[in-house]
């Protein structure tokens, strides 16, 4: 692979409500346009965090003054502020968004994580219809949780499965002041009939309950609850087939371990085990290629401290090594991992790059979104990844 092509999305402001963009997706809709999304702030992880949008017109190449679709909505009179959004589309001209939503009332100046809990904020996934290609949107939509989610993180898109149904990514959570033993685990929740209820729903003033959600199956868990599995980013194979790639934490050991994949044949409702993929330690969301081949990025956090991306030749296929390319690297020393998990927690936000996320072209190349920069300054950058150059 190589990467042929980079750029800037968008700038921070240092000392202003967007001087930390963080958290990118990128999509590229059925007819061309690229469309960005990231969440801005004065810190990582600030009451003022929101969601800003870019598009490209001429794939990636240059992209428009970012702009704020959305106001940071309230939930039950509790303000919040959205985490991250995410865009899917369902038909062209229709879009479906989903943001993670957190609580910024009920434990006013909290972190998003309990240090001494392992807990986090109360949290909620919302969702949002456009039917004129973002120009405009519907009233938010809470999703229903079941009690034993606790707090969910979403971490993927609405996914589109073979069997016709969508299905939300949800991690589970403790919640704040929760100081039992976390058993963390990844679910997926389907929707069969999106397009008969949910979509159809007219909150108008008032914020609407998404209907149509089904009851979760089992992602990712270790039963014992030693083994956690953060940030399931997931992708379509153009067979149906699903691939879920895991941020694997040992919180015995106090330590990241290698990428970890499952492959479902059923749409998300049975998994095949974890199989250690040989390299650390945060995946990204994949890039599906046409041909059925996988552009993975990555985060090496604590060896090269950089941002990598390696291809396979199929779904459930090694991911060569000879094929990596390095989109982003910090340079000094390597980093050290922390001696707890709730160390490990806290020092989320210091990192200055992350969250890659990639999607796949028309052309059959792949483009990668990503933050880095300083503690003042973040910026969101964007890269193009040839599978097969020249």
């Amino acid at each position: 692979m190589k990467i042929t092509d980079s750029g800037i999305i968008s700038r921070g402001q240092p000392g202003t409500d967007r001087a930390l963009l963080t958290f990118p997706t990128v999509i590229a809709l059925e007819d061309g346009t690229l469309l960005a999304t990231y969440r801005s702030g004065s810190t990582k992880d600030s009451a003022d965090g929101t969601i800003e949008f870019a598009r490209s017109q001429d794939g990636g190449h240059t992209w428009s003054e970012p702009w704020r679709p959305f106001q940071n909505p309230t939930i039950d009179g509790l303000y919040g502020s959205m985490r991250v959004c995410y865009l899917t589309e369902m038909s062209p001209g229709h879009l479906l968004a989903s943001t993670m939503w957190i609580d910024r009332t009920t434990y006013p100046g909290g972190g998003l994580f309990n240090e001494e809990t392992e807990g986090c904020l109360p949290m909620s996934v919302l969702l949002a219809d456009s039917k004129d290609n973002c120009a405009t949107w519907s009233a938010w939509r809470l999703v229903p949780m079941p009690e034993e989610i606790g707090p969910p993180s979403l971490t993927a898109p609405v996914l589109k499965l073979a069997d016709g149904s969508l299905a939300l990514s949800i991690e589970t959570n403790k919640r704040y002041n929760d100081a039992s033993p976390w058993m963390q685990k990844v679910v997926f929740i389907h929707n069969h009939e999106y397009e008969k209820v949910d979509a159809k729903l007219d909150s108008g003033d008032q914020m609407a309950v998404a209907q149509g959600w089904a009851a979760p199956v089992i992602a990712g868990e270790d039963p014992t609850g030693r083994i956690f599995n953060w940030d399931l980013r997931c992708g379509i194979a153009p067979d149906g087939r699903v691939a879920t790639f895991s941020w694997t934490y040992d919180t015995v050991a106090a330590r990241y371990l290698n990428i970890h994949r499952r492959i479902s044949t059923d749409s998300g409702q049975s998994w095949t085990e974890a199989e250690d993929l040989g390299f650390a330690d945060q995946a990204a969301r994949p890039a599906m290629l046409a041909d059925g081949r996988v552009v993975l990025p990555y985060v090496d956090r604590f060896g090269s401290r950089s941002i990598r991306a390696r291809l396979s030749q199929a779904v459930d296929a090694p991911f060569d090594p000879i094929t990596e390319v390095v989109i982003y690297s910090l340079e000094g020393e390597d980093g050290e991992q922390t001696q707890s998990t709730s160390e490990t927690l806290s020092d989320m936000g210091l990192w200055t790059f992350g969250l890659p996320y990639g999607e796949t072209l028309a052309d059959g190349t792949a483009l990668v979104v990503y933050y880095a920069g300083t503690d003042e300054q973040m910026d969101i950058y964007w890269a193009r990844i040839d599978p097969d150059p020249a």
